[in-house]
C-alpha cells in the first residue's frame, strides 16, 4: 500500500492534539512512558510512523499499541517491511540479529497487519491543514534526510508532494528536529525507544493551539526498563542491546556522521 487520506476533526481545541511516535523498536517500558504522557492520553489521534515492532518486545509492543484502537493511525517503516519479509520470494529480511528475532516471534495474523499497513497517511490537522506522515521520506520507506541535508536534497524528496500539503512528518533516523525548508515544514519526532545523543522517548505533538509544533522528550526509568527488557525478552543479546539503546549510547554526532553519507552530501 501507499499513502492513504483520512477524514478527520480539525484538532484545535482544550488539551487535544495530534501525537505522533516514531521508531519505538519493540521498546514497551518506553511506549508504556509516552502512553502515559497526559497530551497523549488526551489526544485526538496517535500517528504511528514506523518501524515499531523490530526490537526486543515485539508482540507485546504490538499488543500495548492496537490497544490505542481507532485513535491509532498507523504508517509501515522499513523494519516492519522487513519483518515480513519473504527471502524465498527474493525479499530482503532482517538486517540485524535483534529484527531478525523479532521477525520469528510473529505469527501470520500479526505478519499480515504489518504489510497492510500504508507507507504513507494525510491527515488535516488545525492550523497546519493537510499533514502528510511517513517513515523515511514521501517517496521511499528508507530514504536518508538529516537535519543537515542540502536544500537541493530535500527539493528532490519533497517534488512530488501535492501543493497543499504544507507540512510533512517523518521518523526513520532517531534524531528529532523541525525545519523550514522550501516553504514546508519538515518534522521529526526522533525515537521512542531507540534515541540517539539523549536517553528518553523523543516524540512530538501537533497542536493545540492552532497549528503549534511541540517536539517532547519522557524521561522513564532506564535501569528498570534495561532489567525488565533482559528478563522479559527472549532475544538472547537483550541486555546488551537494552544497554546501548535505552541509555542512548550512540550520540547524535556519531548518527549524522554514519547516515550523513545516505543524503547523497559526498556527490554535493
Amino acid at each position: 500500500m501507499t499513502d492513504i487520506d483520512i477524514p478527520s476533526p480539525q484538532v484545535s481545541s482544550g488539551r487535544a492534539g495530534v501525537a505522533v511516535l516514531s521508531d519505538v523498536h519493540g521498546v514497551l517500558p518506553a511506549l508504556e512512558a509516552v502512553l502515559a504522557e497526559p497530551d497523549v492520553r488526551a489526544a485526538g489521534r496517535i500517528v504511528l510512523t514506523g518501524d515499531l515492532l523490530a526490537g526486543p518486545l515485539p508482540r507485546e509492543t504490538l499488543a500495548a499499541l492496537r490497544s490505542l484502537g481507532e485513535r491509532a493511525v498507523w504508517v509501515r517503516g522499513n523494519a516492519d517491511r522487513e519483518l515480513t519479509a519473504d527471502p524465498a520470494g527474493g525479499e530482503e529480511g532482517p538486517p540485524d540479529p535483534v529484527s531478525a528475532w523479532a521477525a520469528g516471534q510473529l505469527g501470520p495474523e500479526e505478519r499480515e497487519f504489518l504489510r497492510s499497513l500504508p507507507t504513507s497517511v494525510t491527515l488535516e490537522v488545525a492550523g497546519l491543514g493537510p499533514v502528510l506522515f511517513c517513515h523515511a521520506t514521501p517517496r521511499d520507506d528508507e530514504e536518508m534526510v538529516l537535519v543537515d541535508s542540502r536544500p537541493e536534497r530535500w527539493a528532490e524528496v519533497l517534488a512530488e508532494l501535492p501543493g497543499a500539503v504544507r507540512t510533512v512528518v517523518c521518523g526513520h533516523t532517531h534524531m528529532p528536529y523541525v525545519r523550514l525548508t522550501h516553504g514546508r515544514l519538515v518534522v521529526n519526532p526522533g525515537s521512542v525507544g531507540m534515541p540517539y545523543g539523549r536517553a528518553g522517548a523523543h516524540w512530538a505533538l501537533l497542536g493545540p493551539g492552532g497549528g503549534a509544533v511541540t517536539l517532547r522528550h519522557t524521561p522513564f526509568d532506564y535501569d528498570a526498563a534495561c532489567a525488565r527488557i533482559a528478563r522479559e525478552s527472549g532475544f538472547p543479546s537483550a541486555a546488551d542491546w537494552a544497554d546501548t539503546y535505552v541509555r542512548a549510547r550512540v550520540s547524535a554526532e556519531e548518527a549524522l556522521a554514519a547516515f550523513g553519507p545516505g543524503d547523497g552530501r559526498a556527490a554535493g
